[in-house]
């Protein structure tokens, strides 16, 4: 079993969306029996809450559901628990290897550094932007997503 946690600030617009994506392309590999998703934010702002709506339109438009989704914040287990702590961008990731324990910082990495078809080294925060912004997010997320299930499924 390989267990994925994607993370962003709030956990309502990108990480949600990582994991709906990311869980939508693993189902279509037949590979959810071995492979564990989640999502998490590096903050307490929205824990509880369902996934941006401009992220849920965005999905349903591409087919994916996100709507059993509820915001949470990363905590220390995570970090025991997970194979790959996957951020969404810099400033997550530094906070990540921040609160991570030292012997444990080989698994938080970015995103996208497993895109092939953009080049990209973040996935942009949407929230202060149009729907143009969540399209464009589900695009890079997409493009990694599939670059991850090809390293996942060579192992």
């Amino acid at each position: 079993m390989v267990k994925v946690l994607f993370v962003c600030m709030g956990n309502i617009c990108r990480s949600p969306t990582a994991e709906g994506v990311f869980r939508h392309l693993v189902n279509q590999a037949n590979a959810s029996d071995f492979i564990t998703i989640d999502s998490a934010g590096t903050h307490a702002y929205h824990v509880g809450e369902p996934p941006d709506t401009r992220s849920l339109s965005t999905a349903q438009s591409r087919n994916i559901d996100m709507t059993n989704q509820r915001a949470r914040r990363v905590n220390s287990n995570d970090f025991e628990e997970f194979d790959h702590i996957l951020a969404m961008d810099e400033s997550n990731h530094q906070e990540l290897i921040n609160i991570c324990p030292p012997h444990l910082k080989h698994k938080v990495e970015l995103f996208m550094s497993y895109a092939s078809e953009f080049d990209e080294a973040e996935v942009p925060d949407p929230y202060y932007g149009g729907a143009r912004g969540f399209d464009h997010v589900f695009d890079l997320v997409e493009d990694a997503s599939r670059g991850l299930i090809k390293k996942l499924m060579t192992k």
